[in-house]
């Protein structure tokens, strides 16, 4: 028996050549018979033709339910749909202008609905120690604003203002963990004050981590790496996938480097919003109480270890979540029983599936034998900055 989908799709098929047919009659005839309809006219161009049914098989190709047509304009074709993606977020992002006693910093946000209140996502380290801050629209329309809350360990603030409701047009949040590498992917920002230019890449990795010197000896986890490029005036902007959900905020470009970006994940975003918008700030890190270095095979080799991956200790810190369990020259190599390969592996998996006051069970190699160690995890302490 034939699916909905398969039967929707021979209607579409059989109407489109009824179409094809009819255009080739004189003109009063067509009209007579039938009329122009928008909702089948995809791509907007005044003509109902074999694009446009192009492009609504591609997204039942997907999906065995009908879609809008915005997510057919945004997840039909991805690369040929870039324009379009365009057209529906660039209204969404800002010009965020911070001052502090001894700089003018200018980065980008993006607006975005909290529960019914508007406000600009962006990062910490755009806002902070600011004096005073503006937000600029993509009309040109500026306005100051506030910071409502901030997370040095995730770089993410949230800036609330008082502006017209016309003026929002937030986007959103979409999920970073169903993220594959390989998708492509566009960051939109204000890079030298050039507003919103667009650049395009792909995921290039994830599970990275990322220090600031916000963040002192602590890395900020779970971080996306992209090819997209961004430069000084894009942090604090949203990272696309093709169908205009937001899957990260751009944070930072390695120095030197051919587009090597890390951006914050949503899903991370999601996690805290709340918390900031309620006490201004996050304080559910997990916190293990170690010092460590990725192993290798070289330091295997040296040290007479069996293992040539994993995170060897240095230092436990003494009364933290580890001591008296965790030794030095321990190797983690998994955590709860998923393999830790070294020190993103860790941060990411602490950051991502864990929370202050959970049990974990680590997996060490002690003197090359292997060890599973029950650990209650602590919180982090706050910013050193």
């Amino acid at each position: 028996m034939a699916s909905k989908k398969d039967l929707t799709i021979a209607v579409l098929i059989t109407f489109f050549i009824t179409a094809a047919l009819f255009a080739t009659l004189p003109s009063h005839s067509l009209s007579n018979v039938h009329s122009y309809n928008p909702l089948l006219d995809v791509n907007d161009d005044g003509i109902i033709d074999m694009r446009d049914v192009g492009r609504v098989l591609a997204a039942f190709g997907t999906s065995g339910t009908p879609v809008n047509k915005t997510a057919l304009l945004l997840g039909a074709n991805a690369t040929a749909d870039l324009p379009d993606l365009y057209d529906v977020v660039k209204d969404s992002v800002v010009i965020i202008v911070s001052q502090t006693p001894s700089e003018t910093v200018q980065g980008s946000g993006f607006v975005y609905n909290y529960s019914g209140t508007m406000v600009v996502l962006t990062n910490n380290h755009l806002v902070y120690g600011t004096t005073s801050l503006s937000v600029t629209f993509s009309d040109g329309n500026g306005y100051g604003g506030v910071v409502k809350g901030t997370d040095a360990y995730a770089d993410f603030a949230v800036i609330t203002l008082n502006a017209p409701a016309s003026e929002f047009k937030p986007i959103e949040l979409g999920n970073s963990s169903a993220l594959r590498v390989g998708e492509p992917v566009a960051a939109i920002g204000n890079p030298y004050g050039l507003v919103g230019s667009v650049t395009t890449g792909v995921v290039s990795a994830l599970g990275r981590t990322l220090q600031e010197e916000y963040t002192g000896s602590f890395s900020i986890g779970n971080i996306i790496q992209t090819s997209a490029p961004i430069n000084p005036g894009n942090s604090g902007g949203p990272l696309l996938t093709y169908d205009g959900k937001v899957v990260g905020v751009t944070a930072a470009v390695i120095s030197g480097s051919q587009n090597v970006v890390f951006a914050i994940p949503s899903n991370t975003l999601i996690k805290e919003v709340k918390a900031l918008m309620v006490n201004g700030t996050y304080t559910a890190h997990s916190y293990l109480g170690v010092t460590g270095s990725d192993m290798d095979y070289f330091t295997a080799k040296d040290t007479g270890a069996t293992v040539t991956y994993g995170w060897k200790l240095a230092e436990i810190t003494s009364g933290g979540p580890s001591s008296g369990k965790l030794h030095t020259d321990d190797i983690i190599i998994a955590m709860n029983g998923t393999r830790i390969r070294n020190g993103d592996d860790l941060s990411s998996y602490l950051e991502a599936y864990t929370l202050p006051g959970e049990a974990l069970t680590v997996t060490v190699m002690r003197s090359n034998a292997t060890v599973n160690v029950p650990i209650v995890l602590g919180t982090r302490p706050p910013p050193p900055v």
